[in-house]
């Protein structure tokens, strides 16, 4: 007998409350169709402690195959997020990156981390990586080389290769088992893979993604001993409209009564406000040389929690080491790709039916079972960079990413809302008047949300009429043009205040007679919709430098340049390109006072000032296009 177990997501948390609520950039649980009680059936369950080298004991759950006539390769996944549920007696209803990989057998293998949960330790967030480690030194590293030094030397049935996968914070893990990786490791998979908390999840060069706050929760609180048992509770903001809580609540200090001095993590983000050599540390794409393992990274196009990761974990690897490293990105939010969801849509946009099945079935499973069951020998079948064209809906291989057939081409942001590639004959501005205390919402919804993701598709028609925003349009495009790779805005702008968070948003906006999908929000329709594709955030003070931050000096003409993240994305003939600029992105990121002080989290109301910001026409905005 089939059923339908529908999982609900670990991503997906409105019950901020419970004590059991794990935070939304844990391991998916996807939707799967699979056999009736299949683990318990198929598998063995045990529970064990290993010890590290420095003595300390971490939980870690193996679930093996009841079919004893052959060996498996061992799959694992560490996490910070809970290898529930405890009890030998107890079963997930789905284990391993997909349900191919277990329904064909593998063993596989959950742990808590150092520090959380059921282990035994101390907690480190992002824990700093130690070259040449000596004695009982200790990072994840080590403990994940002696994880697996322990399992195939006492496992049964193991054939000796180990791969080891993970999404978000797991996918973090997955990419720090490259490290000093044990002879046994063979493929690994860094999912949506945080690369760095100054550029993931809570900090985007330089602004605080207030829209993480409640996930510091997660992160913040310490335990003494293993737990089963949540030891963290959620603040209750008592509101269901999110956009109101925050602006209630600037400056940031306000927010301090929810969390005291306990919330390490919190206490982390107000003390470090620039990239210093507490965040350098725990960045880890710095360390990716000379890897030996396969690779498969992986990430989704719409995650609004880690792009910055995946694309720097592949490039880092692809630069510094000589193994076989590929990169898979699709139409996903951020874990979309280990469900198995009919219909892939975001936000209001649909992009096809299958396609996380597909990737699952011939791309993941391919991959894991070449390394780990097959000949090993690279010959996957597989692209090197295989990438899903969010504009036209398909899907397309390439040697290299980016791909070796592109342009760059420069627009310029013009007077008048125009965006052309003729270069400028007079020097003129496009002025706004930017107000902390009126921000420009991220989304038009009225929601609270644990961690924001519809957002990436959503239509930005809301932002473009209002006066605080500017817009630049290319007349409808009369042949594809399709962006493949990174897109770099440079500013020209001055701000009659001392300081200013700079947006970027790139938007396609769809013709006046596209058709509705059964998809849409009841009060939209995909008639002139402005899908944004990408955006991104800069802290003005940051402009020259992440480490050493600077005020604006007033009305002076200056340049801020921003990184967008990589996209594949074909405008469609008839479609406009459009580049939206805007000084703040609420409660997305928190509000800039736009006064010029040291630590905006002691900020205090009277820092908070409305300022005329301007644009000037040679600012440009240079794409990748794929020729």
């Amino acid at each position: 007998m089939f059923i339908r177990i529908a999982l609900v997501t670990l991503l997906t948390i409105y019950f901020a409350h419970s004590k059991n609520v794990i935070d939304s950039i844990a391991t998916v649980q996807p939707l799967a169709v699979v056999e009736d009680n299949f683990v318990e059936n198929n598998y063995t369950k045990k529970e064990v402690m290993i010890e590290m080298r420095d003595g300390i004991n971490l939980h870690t759950t193996i679930y093996s195959p009841k079919d004893i006539s052959k060996t498996y390769p061992i799959l694992m996944m560490r996490t910070p997020y809970s290898c529930r549920p405890y009890g030998e007696e107890n079963y997930r209803s789905r284990i391993g990156p997909n349900k191919y990989l277990m329904e064909e057998g593998n063993i596989m293998v959950y742990q808590d981390v150092r520090g959380r949960w059921n282990s035994e330790g101390v907690y480190d967030n992002m824990r700093a990586y130690i070259p040449n480690k000596t004695g009982d030194e200790t990072d994840e590293a080590s403990d994940t080389y002696d994880t697996i030094e322990w399992l195939i030397n006492n496992v049964e049935n193991n054939n000796g290769n180990v791969g080891v996968y993970g999404i978000s914070y797991p996918g973090f893990y997955a990419t720090y088992s490259l490290l000093d990786a044990h002879p046994a490791l063979k493929a690994v998979s860094p999912q949506a893979c945080i690369g760095d908390f100054f550029f993931d999840d809570f900090i985007h060069n330089g602004a605080y993604l207030l829209s993480y706050w409640r996930a510091t929760t997660v992160f913040g609180y310490m335990k003494d001993k293993p737990t089963t048992e949540s030891w963290y509770t959620f603040p209750d903001i008592g509101t269901e409209d999110q956009y109101q809580f925050f602006l209630d609540h600037m400056p940031l200090s306000k927010l301090e009564k929810f969390y005291d001095e306990d919330n390490v993590f919190m206490e982390q983000l107000k003390t470090h406000v620039a990239y210093d050599e507490f965040w350098q540390s725990r960045g880890i794409i710095q360390h990716l040389k000379d890897i030996k393992p396969a690779t498969m990274i992986i990430g989704g196009q719409f995650d609004a929690e880690d792009l910055y990761g995946p694309y720097n974990t592949y490039q880092s690897i692809e630069v510094n080491s000589n193994n076989y490293n590929t990169l898979v990105f699709g139409p996903w939010s951020h874990g979309d790709w280990a469900r198995t969801r009919e219909r892939q849509v975001i936000g209001n946009i649909y992009f096809g039916d299958g396609i996380s099945d597909y990737f699952q079935k011939n791309v993941e499973t391919k991959f894991f079972n070449h390394f780990l069951k097959g000949e090993a020998n690279g010959k996957t079948g597989l692209p090197e960079a295989h990438m899903f064209d969010t504009g036209k809906n398909t899907w397309h291989s390439f040697e290299s990413w980016p791909p070796a057939k592109t342009e760059k081409e420069i627009y310029y942001l013009q007077a008048g809302e125009q965006l052309t590639k003729q270069v400028p004959k007079e020097d003129v501005s496009s002025d706004f008047i930017s107000d902390p205390k009126k921000p420009v919402p991220y989304s038009e919804d009225i929601k609270v949300v644990f961690t924001p993701r519809k957002f990436m598709t959503d239509d930005q028609r809301f932002a473009a009429r209002r006066p605080d925003v500017l817009t630049f349009e290319t007349n409808a495009l009369e042949e594809d043009v399709t962006l493949a790779g990174e897109i770099i805005a440079k500013l020209n702008v001055s701000t009659t205040g001392t300081a200013a968070d700079w947006i970027v948003k790139v938007i396609d906006v769809f013709p006046a007679d596209t058709k509705n999908t059964n998809d849409v929000q009841d009060h939209l329709k995909l008639s002139n919709y402005h899908m944004m594709v990408r955006s991104e955030t800069i802290r003005g003070r940051f402009r020259n430098s992440m480490t050493t931050p600077e005020p604006f000096v007033p009305n002076q003409k200056t340049k801020v340049n921003l990184k967008l993240q990589d996209v594949f994305h074909t405008f469609k003939k008839g479609h406009k390109i459009q580049i939206q600029v805007q000084s703040t992105f609420f409660p997305y990121i928190d509000a800039n006072p736009q006064t010029y002080v040291e630590n905006i989290f002691q900020a205090k109301e009277e820092d908070f000032e409305a300022q005329t910001h301007k644009v000037f026409n040679d600012s440009t905005v240079e794409f990748t296009v794929l020729k």
